[in-house]
């Protein structure tokens, strides 16, 4: 078995066995599939199509692109144990990045890339948070070059690919747009969310998770984590990735700020219940005990049914951090994930009792959270 000890922090937390069922990595292998393919092993031929675009930019980063496999996944319910398989990418001369839920509670992984070479890994830092993890190997083949990470902000309409293994197909590439920025993706089985998250409409699917997300350029857009079907899929953005990989290879962990407060966005039913002049901002409707909103802000007293839903009222609505306006939810996660760190004093503009005041906090870091094994 290869060599796969969490170097920095041993087992920084217990795995989990992956995110449930829209996410894109970890597919098991099929022994009944009627679909085989290495696309690293052609025949040559003097009568090749002339490709496009895409065959130019699928040339210039697939040998950067691995295969992951991870074995001793052990199934939290039943604890039988097999094996899974996703996608990674070349961060530096000796790092790949993949999604922590790719790795799970395996207790190895070898990858593959598409020159045919494998090699044997380390788990040097996972972020439970991001679904990112950094991966140490032991051989990078001399055609492989690191990708890096965009450093400009994706845009709608922007034309993008997709790089992997979905299915265990290597070296696959599936084009499209970007779909939406700033999204913020919830899972049922993760008590946070996944804040700045990229939407596509390029192809992904069980085994793309980890790989990258690509520009025309080359550069990576963000790191694919789950499809949502209907040609929707999701990535953890550069900005993000950019934040949490170089942590991960340091120190093994990623913090992230925390308030301590669950909000909902101000629409027009939160407005009216509560005879706000605008429907923006987000409502604090709970704060936790010992947080570093703990006497800092007030959550809604209680709540009133307007078709059927239950509105909150009564509780501070948050306008601005630092001056930067707050209008919604997708907005508050993007600026404490991006633009903060742990130990951050904030000024905080917020609306009580149809006053408008300024309050300072500091910001805690995120604490742990259980997982499933």
């Amino acid at each position: 078995m290869h060599d796969f000890r969490l170097d920095r922090r041993s087992f920084l937390a217990a795995a989990s066995a992956g995110l449930a069922g829209a996410a894109a990595g970890c597919a098991a292998p099929r022994a009944d599939s009627s679909i085989e393919g290495n696309s690293s092993h052609t025949i040559d031929r003097d009568d090749i199509a002339e490709g496009s675009a895409f065959t130019d930019l699928y040339r210039a980063v697939i040998d950067s692109v691995t295969q992951v496999r991870v074995f001793g996944l052990r199934d939290p319910d039943t604890g039988v144990e097999g094996r899974g398989q996703g996608s990674g990418f070349l961060y530096d001369d000796r790092h790949v990045v993949t999604n922590d839920h790719v790795i799970g509670n395996g207790t190895a992984a070898d990858l593959q890339y598409i020159t045919g070479d494998w090699t044997g890994t380390r788990l040097v830092g996972r972020d439970y948070h991001s679904d990112l993890a950094v991966l140490e190997v032991d051989h990078v083949p001399k055609a492989a070059t690191p990708l890096s990470l965009t450093e400009k902000a994706p845009v709608v309409g922007q034309q993008v690919a997709a790089v992997g293994n979905p299915y265990g197909l290597d070296g696959s590439m599936s084009s499209g747009i970007v779909s939406g920025i700033d999204r913020t993706l919830d899972f049922p089985d993760r008590q946070f969310s996944y804040p700045n998250v990229i939407q596509t409409d390029a192809a992904v699917n069980p085994g793309n998770s980890g790989g990258p997300l690509i520009d025309l350029e080359g550069a990576v857009v963000g790191v694919v984590t789950a499809a949502g079907g209907d040609n929707i899929g999701f990535a953890i953005s550069a900005a993000l990735a950019e934040r949490v990989v170089p942590a991960l290879i340091e120190d093994g962990e990623y913090n992230h700020s925390y308030l301590g407060i669950v909000f909902r966005t101000v629409d027009r039913l939160v407005a009216e219940a509560n005879d706000l002049s605008e429907a923006t901002g987000v409502m604090v409707t709970r704060v936790d005990d010992g947080s570093a909103a703990d006497g800092v802000f007030e959550p809604a007293s209680w709540s009133v049914q307007r078709h059927g839903e239950s509105i909150p009222v009564g509780g501070d609505v948050i306008l601005a951090f630092d001056g930067e306006p707050i209008p919604d939810r997708h907005a508050l996660s993007t600026y404490l994930a991006l633009e903060t760190s742990p130990g951050d004093t904030l000024s905080i503009r917020l609306e009580r009792d149809g006053r408008t005041i300024t309050e300072s906090l500091t910001l805690g870091a995120r604490p742990s959270v259980s997982r499933r094994d």
